[in-house]
């Protein structure tokens, strides 16, 4: 029997999906095809609407090799479990003449634990163990939350948290689940056999494509204990994101309540010296925290060092002594015992990694208003751990919308551990990059405005010029507005004025969950949605209701934050630019994925406009814009609000 063509199974599965084939999704599944077959890794950037799910998809069932797929966002991990995935499997099986599995994997705090639910959560020492379900008020929202977790317990079949809606709090979730360190194993467990977590462990084995996301994929390479099963294929997809991701992961934290919390679940398992000296520890390390002031420490304090190296020797001997100890006078001893193990071994870990002081970590303080102070320690880059874990041993490819930065591939690709393009060696992974592009018309589409006369953006302050323009494209849009704000200070000063002088209903991030804002928003035309963050990279709203998008300024990190302005610094140190290769790329990642938010579908016309003349007139602007979408140019208000009212006009005239 020969082959079917990959050009014949791409076919069936767009077909499959109702989709309309395009040129870069097939130049994309080519690509993708090739670097299976060669072991090889390729970056691809692929615009919105390339249909890229497929793209990679299909060449990897074709290949037929295990395929492991990490996306950032729990919704393109539903997609692709419970659309794309069962459709082409489906589409391509008269072709390939085989069913191919696939499983969702993530971490094991996403899954409820049924010995948390029947056993109750071992809690600190003044408030004993009790039954959560019990101590709740059942008029709570807590107890509610509990009890409609115990209904959902009997007829989940995942026991995935994602799959509970609505939500409930982290504060109930922590309740009903564990870590894979508080875990105490499924031949230990009495639960065991039911175990959701381990369930979805087995199915993966036996899955030919395992779904799961950026953070378990870190875990697996930074922890060294396999959590994914073996694969020869890695594909990352919303790769822009996956830096951030694994430093995330691969960042400490301590905090005086944390240290108290490991004191109190040790205490009722050691002897009164042992538990005393964490005790002192633990009070010493306060002491010092009630003083830290925000910032990086370059050194670290003597009073710090000193306070750090107790709770890290005392930890230790408590470790050492929970694991002799035997106590059948504590309830539910085994779980209680590996709690207590997780919290001490955890502050052990941070305090033993800030005392040893690698020349290749970032360590600093946060202060929280209502949490008081964080001592925190990241790795300066990721790069190195990226390369040794991620490439070596299967073909990986790296996907998104946004992975050019300023013209080229070289930009993600060092943050990622390689090499320029081109550029391979003993221990250098070689690497190809590819564009395919975009099926929207960009020039005909969409309007870059960059509004070159407003005040360049200072650090504090209200501004007054950008207020007025920001209502006047507002009103010139009839509402339409997707407002993207470099701090959540800017969206609601924005948020409270415009609402003063605008009738259109203005909404804002943090006042209502955001799956129910962006359900607002597109509903109603004239409404507007304002909020930071996750609204750069988390909205996709097609139509009428969003054709203008603002950015307040050019998202620029924070002067002040430790990990960016040390990786700056770092960048200096080894001869290169740092403010290009860390702010100007950060910013340029973010205004990429912003400006992504306009054009969602072929029919979509709008306006992208950035209230920050730096984007015209500084030198950096250019490395930045290159990065946007090819839309056509403009820093004429007056001719920008003439565009943006005749769209405006065109979709009233059409009822929308």
């Amino acid at each position: 029997m020969t082959k079917p063509s990959l050009p014949d199974l791409l076919h069936a599965a767009v077909s499959a999906v109702g989709g309309t084939e395009r040129p870069g999704q097939v130049a994309m599944a080519e690509a993708v095809a090739e670097a299976i077959d060669e072991n090889s890794h390729r970056l691809i950037q692929a615009g919105t609407g390339t249909g890229k799910s497929l793209g990679y998809l299909v060449p990897a069932l074709a290949h037929g090799e295990r395929v492991v797929v990490a996306t950032a966002t729990l919704a393109l991990q539903r997609q692709l479990v419970e659309r794309d995935l069962p459709r082409t499997v489906e589409a391509l099986h008269p072709q390939l003449r085989r069913r191919p599995q696939f499983a969702m994997l993530k971490g094991r705090s996403n899954y409820l634990c049924l010995h948390r639910l029947h056993e109750g959560a071992p809690q600190d020492e003044e408030e004993g163990l009790f039954d959560q379900f019990e101590a709740a008020a059942p008029t709570s929202k807590l107890g509610q939350d509990l009890l409609r977790l115990r209904d959902w317990a009997d007829e989940t079949e995942t026991g995935d948290r994602d799959d509970l809606t609505p939500g409930v709090s982290d504060k109930a979730w922590a309740q009903i689940s564990v870590s894979s360190r508080e875990c105490l194993g499924a031949t230990k467990c009495a639960y065991g056999a039911e175990c959701f977590a381990e369930a979805a462990r087995e199915r993966a084995k036996l899955a030919d494509v395992v779904v799961t996301n950026h953070a378990l994929l870190a875990i697996d390479a930074i922890e060294g204990a396999p959590v994914l099963p073996p694969h020869e294929v890695l594909i990352v997809d919303e790769a822009h994101e996956l830096v951030s991701r694994v430093t995330g992961v691969a960042t400490g934290e301590l905090t005086p309540g944390q240290v108290n919390r490991a004191v109190k679940r040790a205490a009722k398992l050691v002897d009164e010296k042992t538990a005393d000296s964490l005790q002192t520890a633990s009070e010493s390390f306060e002491r010092v925290m009630e003083l830290a002031l925000p910032g990086r420490l370059e050194q670290i304090p003597e009073d710090l060092a000193y306070a750090l190296m107790s709770l890290r020797d005392a930890a230790r001997n408590v470790i050492s002594a929970i694991g002799s100890t035997r106590d059948k006078s504590v309830q539910d001893e085994d779980a209680v015992r590996k709690q207590a193990l997780a919290a001490v071994e955890s502050v052990h870990a941070v305090a033993e990694r800030i005392v040893l002081g690698s020349e290749y970590d970032v360590v600093w303080y946060e202060r929280h208003d209502r949490f008081g102070a964080t001592l925190r320690v990241a790795p300066l880059s990721v790069s190195g751990l990226l390369r040794e874990k991620l490439f070596e041993e299967r073909s990986v490819v790296l996907t998104s919308a946004t992975l050019k930065l300023g013209g080229d591939f070289n930009g993600v690709a060092g943050s990622l551990g390689l090499s320029p393009e081109g550029v391979g060696g003993d221990d250098v992974p070689v690497w190809k990059g590819l564009d395919v592009g975009s099926p929207f018309d960009y020039p005909k589409q969409g309007i870059l405005y960059v509004a070159k006369h407003l005040a360049t953006p200072g650090r504090e302050g209200t501004r007054g010029d950008m207020m007025d323009e920001l209502a006047e494209l507002i009103e010139a849009a009839g509402g339409r507005t997707l407002g993207l704000f470099s701090s959540m200070r800017g969206a609601k000063a924005a948020a409270e004025e415009l609402r003063g002088r605008l009738s259109n209903p203005i909404l804002l991030q943090g006042e209502e969950t955001l799956g129910e804002l962006i359900k607002a928003f597109a509903a109603d035309p004239k409404t507007c949605l304002f909020g930071t963050l996750s609204l750069w990279q988390g909205v996709d709203v097609p139509g009428p209701s969003c054709q203008l998008v603002i950015m307040d300024r050019i998202p620029f990190p924070r002067p002040d934050d430790p990990l960016m302005s040390a990786r700056q610094k770092s960048v200096e140190e080894h001869g290169g630019n740092g403010f290009m290769a860390v702010a100007a790329t950060h910013a340029a990642l973010l205004m990429a994925q912003g400006a992504g938010r306009l054009v969602r579908a072929t029919g979509d016309r709008g306006v992208v406009a950035v209230l920050d003349p730096r984007l015209a007139t500084a030198r950096y602007g250019t490395f930045l814009r290159a990065t946007l979408p090819d839309f056509w140019y403009t820093t004429d208000r007056n001719q920008v609000r003439r565009s943006l009212a005749a769209i405006d006009a065109s979709a009233q005239a059409d009822g929308k």
